[in-house]
C-alpha cells in the first residue's frame, strides 16, 4: 500500500503526529531510518538532500520531485514559489512546467484526460504523459525489423547454412541447417519502452494509467523487455523511418531513471525523480530567452572562457556564468538564483548573498569584451516581495549590476528593457524606467 505525502522545499518532516500541510508532515519510523541514510548518502556525494533536526525530524532542502521508500511511503516535493489561492495545483503545474522545459519534452495539447490528472501528483503526471505517448505511437505504427535466425529445420527456407550442413553427424543428413530472416518487432526501442510499461504498470496507482497500461501490454506481449538498458539506450535509433519514436524517448528514459539530474541508486529501485530547483530554474530561463531573444543576439550558457588567476603559467578557476550574451555593441552576463529577495527590507540588503555580488564582480572583471564593460544581471523568481527590478547596483568603473524578476506565471522578465537586453518585449512587461536612482 503506497502513502503519499505531500510537502514543498524546506519542509520539515517528523514521526510525531502533526496537523499535515505543505511545511510540515508526518512520516513513519521506516521512511525516517531510511531518508536518514539516504541523507547521508548524498552528503558522501557533496549534495545536501535534508538536514536533521534534532532526533524526530528532518527539514528538507530545495530538491523537487518524487521520492518512494521502501516501506511504500511516496514524498512529493513542490516548489516553495506560490503564496496564496490553491498552492497545492498551482506549485504541481509550475513543476510540469519546469521539467518539461529542462529535460526539453514535447508538450501534449490540453485534452479531457489531461484535465482530469491536473491534480495528480508528479509521478502520475510522468506516467500519464508516458502511457499517452505511447498509446499513439502503437495507434502509428510499432517498427518491425528483420533479426537473423539460424536453426535446424526438416525442410529448407531460406539460405542453407553449408558449412554447419557438412558438418552434420552421420543419420541427421535428413535435417537442414538453414539461415533466414524473420520480420519481428525486436529491437532496441520496442524493448526499453516494454521495461518502462512494465515499470508503470507495476507502480501507478491511478485507475486510468493502471487500464491503459495493460491495454499497452496485451498490444506488446510479442516484445521482451530490455535487459541492458544502456546497452539499448545506446543503439536507439534516430533516423527518418524511427521519427516518430522522438517524441517517447525523453519520457521513457524520464521513466527509466536515465535522464535524471538526481537518480537515487542502491538496492532498491522504487520511483526517484529528484531535481534541484536551481537547475530547473536556470534551464527555465535559459529556454525562455532562447526563444525571446532578437536574431542579432547570441545566447551561450556555462561559457567557460575565462578564468579567475594564473598560476605557474596555468590557469585556475574556472568562471562560468550561467549564461551570456553578445550583440555587436554589447555584451551582457546573467546569472540565475532560485531564492527570495525582499526589495521591502533594504535594511538587511534586501537578503542578498554577498557572495554572488563577489561573482559577477569577478565576471564582470573577467568577461570584459572589445564592446566594453559588460552589463550584469541577477535573475530571482518574482514573488510579492519582488516585483520590480532593484534600483542598480554600482561597483565602479562603469560597472553596474541590476537585480530582476522573473514571472513564472506569465513568462516574462520583469524591467529587461531597462538593462537594453535585446528581447521581443511582449506588451505585458514593464516599461523602460531610470533605476539608477
Amino acid at each position: 500500500m503506497i502513502t503519499t505525502v505531500t510537502i514543498r522545499e524546506y519542509a520539515r518532516l517528523t514521526t510525531a503526529e502533526v496537523d499535515p500541510s505543505l511545511d510540515l508532515a508526518q512520516v513513519s519510523a521506516s521512511a525516517f531510518e531510511w531518508l536518514c541514510e539516504l541523507s547521508a548518502s548524498f552528503n558522501r556525494n557533496g549534495a545536501t538532500l535534508l538536514q536533521v533536526d534534532g532526533r524526530r525530524a528532518l527539514k528538507w532542502d530545495s530538491y523537487v520531485g518524487v521520492l518512494e521508500t521502501p516501506c511504500g511511503t511516496r514524498l512529493e516535493i513542490l516548489p516553495k514559489h506560490h503564496e496564496q489561492d490553491d498552492c497545492l495545483a498551482k506549485s504541481r503545474q509550475l513543476l510540469r512546467k519546469l521539467i518539461q522545459s529542462a529535460l526539453q519534452l514535447k508538450p501534449r495539447e490540453a485534452s479531457v484526460a489531461s484535465l482530469e490528472l491536473f491534480d495528480a501528483p508528479l509521478s502520475e503526471w510522468v506516467m500519464a504523459q508516458f502511457l499517452a505517448e505511447l498509446d499513439l505511437l502503437v495507434k502509428r505504427g510499432v517498427r518491425f525489423d528483420y533479426q537473423r535466425i539460424e536453426e535446424e529445420q526438416r525442410f529448407l527456407r531460406g539460405q542453407l547454412n553449408v558449412v554447419a550442413q557438412m558438418r552434420q553427424p552421420p543419420g541427421r543428413q535428413h535435417h537442414f541447417q538453414i539461415r533466414h530472416d524473420v520480420f519481428l518487432p525486436d529491437r532496441a526501442e520496442n524493448r526499453l519502452l516494454k521495461l518502462a510499461l512494465e515499470l508503470v504498470a507495476k507502480s501507478t496507482q491511478d485507475a486510468a494509467n493502471w487500464r491503459l497500461a495493460n491495454e499497452l501490454r496485451a498490444m506488446l506481449a510479442e516484445v521482451p523487455a530490455s535487459r541492458q538498458v544502456s546497452q539499448d539506450l545506446r543503439a536507439w535509433s534516430r533516423d527518418r523511418l524511427m521519427a516518430h519514436y522522438q517524441a517517447i524517448k525523453p519520457w521513457c528514459e524520464l521513466i527509466l531513471n536515465q535522464q535524471m539530474p538526481i537518480a537515487v541508486s542502491g538496492e532498491w529501485c522504487g520511483m526517484s525523480l529528484l531535481f534541484p530547483m536551481e537547475k530547473l530554474f536556470e534551464c527555465y530561463v535559459e529556454g525562455w530567452l532562447r526563444q525571446q531573444l532578437l536574431p542579432a543576439a547570441q545566447l551561450t550558457s556555462q561559457a567557460s572562457r575565462e578564468y579567475l588567476c594564473e598560476h605557474d603559467k596555468e590557469r585556475m578557476f574556472c568562471l562560468k556564468p550561467d549564461l551570456l550574451i553578445d550583440t555587436a555593441e554589447q555584451r551582457w552576463i546573467l546569472d540565475t538564483k532560485w531564492k527570495r529577495v525582499d526589495a521591502r527590507r533594504p535594511e538587511k540588503n534586501y537578503d542578498l548573498s554577498q557572495a554572488d555580488f563577489y561573482q559577477l564582480f569577478a565576471y564582470g572583471h573577467k568577461y570584459r569584451s572589445s564592446e566594453g564593460v559588460p552589463r550584469l544581471v541577477l535573475i530571482y523568481p518574482y514573488w510579492s516581495g519582488l516585483q520590480r527590478a532593484l534600483p542598480v547596483f554600482d561597483y565602479g568603473d562603469d560597472m553596474n549590476l541590476w537585480v530582476l524578476p522573473f514571472d513564472l506565471d506569465a513568462d516574462r522578465l520583469l524591467d529587461a528593457a531597462a538593462v537594453g537586453i535585446p528581447l521581443r518585449y511582449p506588451a505585458n512587461c514593464h516599461t523602460p524606467m531610470d533605476l539608477s536612482a
